[in-house]
């Protein structure tokens, strides 16, 4: 199985009182978006499952690959590691995986899949990071595909 995780790209900072849901992208943020997603669109399969938290700020940069997804609770900014692999299914999903989710669980996340010991790694805004898992001598391996980030691309 294939597993992408993609943090939402910059956002507006904070502002005391406002639903931190509705932050949204910057227009750096707007730029970042586009250039990672015209790389996801030409190395995504067409079957992939799209999933995205409901923060407006993910929902734009998954706007950006012009596919459709699905929001999910799930990945809110206060999931977990546990919640974004279930949701994904990981490891056995029978098509590849997007999730548009936030620091710090995602890095929790991929922390988890290539069993760092620090308790997680740091993820720039709007990078990917794109996993796949196999089976090695009989032990369930997770392997990196591929990282990208948008001053890159």
């Amino acid at each position: 199985m294939d597993l992408i995780l993609w943090r939402h790209a910059e956002a507006e900072e904070p502002v005391q009182g406002q639903n931190d849901l509705r932050r949204a992208l910057t227009a750096r943020g707007e730029k970042q978006a586009a250039r990672v997603a015209a790389w996801l669109d030409r190395q995504l399969p067409e079957g992939a499952r799209i999933l995205c938290s409901p923060a407006l700020r993910c929902e734009q940069t998954v706007m950006a690959l012009g596919r459709k997804y699905k929001t999910r609770e799930e990945l809110a900014p206060d999931a977990t590691a546990a919640d974004m692999l279930e949701v994904a299914q990981w490891p056995s999903a029978k098509q590849p995986v997007l999730l548009v989710g936030h620091q710090p669980v995602i890095g929790e996340t991929i922390a988890q899949l290539l069993r760092l010991e620090q308790g997680g790694c740091v993820v720039r805004k709007g990078a990917v990071w794109w996993m796949r898992t196999r089976e090695r001598d009989g032990e369930r391996q997770t392997v990196v595909v591929a990282v990208q980030s948008p001053d890159l691309v």
